[in-house]
């Protein structure tokens, strides 16, 4: 048996799952709620960590008494964690402040600065991104605005760190996750000095690196008791989201492509060599199978507004009705709602817009003509063509984009999002049975050795629809985009 977590930023998901077929024994997913994002002021974006281990407690609880299983049976435990997040600690692990999340803006200029300040063929060239509002640049922010907090910081993690540390009492990171913060160099395979040196950060407040697939720690007693796990229990895998999410695809390989569309949306093709946007509208960072000798990279795109907006209509414009009858009722607008258009930009800076907090917003809206079946279907839509404009980007990298992966869930549990993503890319989506949580466990069995490849642990993993774009759709799906491009400003 393996456990995977899935640590997001509306909820903490538990899945246990059988290593011998790879089917799922029992999953839970905590609160049942949405999990608040604190913004105290514009574009900031935080969350309490000990919420998370919260959950996860409550997660682990569910599925333990679901299955009645013996606590001896499970060999392994892997972590799934929404990236880019800042969680500081003292030295008797103690959370310090709240976490600066993955959508927190505050540290884009300080990013920029620094962009400039080492010089952009630099940054590209080393880190293949620019330090932008990523984890490093918002470590930069808490030293200039919290000095006094800063100064009692033992370590710096990634909020995956931090799920580990509080499962085993040990702090350590992966080099896919400090890349994904902009502390890894890939030039010199090694800290990115010369960027914490601008920053005045001591490399010391990083966490010691372990491999992505290994026994990283175990389950100290402490935790055993606490969650109803056997002491000793190996903590075998930890990645990013959307890392995760590929692996969760069987997506390891120079040009398979995943996509997940959940409270963010993201497109991740993995390269074997460097390569990179020269505005890193889109990002590359180390994929879980990166190894010194073997650079897989992944590059990715990600929207932050995107089920987000949906969840937001739902809530204060159609009276929390279904999604089920939402997808419904946006099936009765036709394709282009009329004309109405929808930016779902509304939750922070936009990397694909070259870190520009534009807002959401909604044009070309006629009183007389668009009822609530326009608004939702131009939601979508606008979803969809927001990372369209990204995927173009992608394409210009000379990258081949003509299957996309993707969990059956989410966004894509609609068949106009589903039908419109297709239509408007150009690529065959193939969804499967699994998600996030489900790829952690799965990693955990590769990382603990309960897996002898990679092609023994997607045993169970299943294809459940298979989506082709159609000519006379996509005729009507152009125009639409062509339409929602003119209100663009970038």
């Amino acid at each position: 048996m393996l456990i995977g977590y899935d640590i997001g930023s509306s909820s903490v998901k538990a899945t246990l799952l059988n290593s011998s077929d790879g089917q799922v024994i029992s999953s839970a997913t905590c609160p049942n709620q949405e999990m608040p994002i604190k913004s105290e002021k514009a574009g900031w974006a935080e969350q309490d960590p000990e919420m998370w281990w919260k959950y996860l407690k409550e997660a682990t609880q569910k599925i333990l008494a679901e299955s009645n299983v013996n606590k001896n049976d499970i060999k392994g435990i892997g972590i799934s964690y929404q990236m880019h997040g800042l969680v500081l600690v003292d030295k008797n692990q103690n959370v310090l402040r709240p976490s600066i999340i993955w959508c927190d803006s505050r540290a884009v200029e300080i990013g920029n600065k620094a962009f400039g300040e080492l010089g952009e063929e630099f940054c590209l060239s080393n880190y293949l991104n620019s330090p932008g509002n990523f984890t490093a640049s918002k470590l930069k922010w808490v030293k200039d605005n919290e000095p006094f907090l800063y100064e009692k910081i033992h370590k710096a993690m990634l909020p995956g760190d931090y799920i580990a540390m509080k499962l085993s009492g040990e702090i350590n990171t992966t080099v896919s996750g400090l890349s994904e913060g902009i502390f890894w160099n890939f030039e010199r395979k090694d800290i990115a000095s010369t960027l914490l040196d601008n920053y005045g950060i001591d490399k010391d407040l990083l966490p010691e690196i372990v491999s992505t697939f290994s026994i990283q720690s175990k389950i100290n007693s402490k935790t055993a008791n606490e969650l109803g796990l056997a002491e000793g229990t190996p903590i075998a895998y930890r990645a990013g989201d959307q890392p995760n999410n590929a692996f969760s695809l069987n997506v390891l390989n120079a040009g398979e492509v995943a996509a997940t569309a959940g409270t963010s949306g993201v497109v991740y093709g993995i390269i074997e060599s460097p390569a990179y946007d020269p505005q890193s509208r889109v990002n590359t960072f180390a994929h879980v199978n990166y190894s010194k000798e073997h650079e897989k990279l992944g590059v990715l795109l990600c929207i932050n507004g995107t089920g987000i907006l949906n969840s937001w209509l739902r809530k204060n414009v159609i009276n929390n009705l279904d999604y089920v009858d939402i997808n419904k009722l946006a099936a009765k607008a036709p394709i282009g709602s009329e004309g109405l258009v929808f930016h779902p930009f509304g939750n922070g800076a936009e990397r694909v817009l070259c870190n520009k907090d534009v807002g959401a917003q909604l044009h070309n809206l006629q009183l007389n003509r668009h009822d609530k079946s326009h608004l939702l279907r131009a939601g979508q839509e606008g979803i969809v063509y927001s990372l369209n404009y990204g995927f173009e980007i992608m394409k210009n990298m000379g990258m081949q984009l003509n299957t996309v992966r993707a969990g059956y869930a989410n966004m894509f549990l609609s068949p106009i999002f589903s039908e419109a993503f297709t239509n408007i890319t150009g690529a065959v989506v193939e969804l499967y049975n699994t998600d996030g949580s489900q790829g952690a466990a799965r990693g955990a069995g590769v990382g603990a050795g309960i897996f002898s490849d990679f092609q023994e642990a997607f045993n169970g993993l299943k294809t459940i629809d298979r989506i082709e774009p159609k000519r006379e759709l996509q005729e009507k799906y152009q125009e639409a985009y062509a339409n929602w491009l003119k209100y663009l400003k970038v």
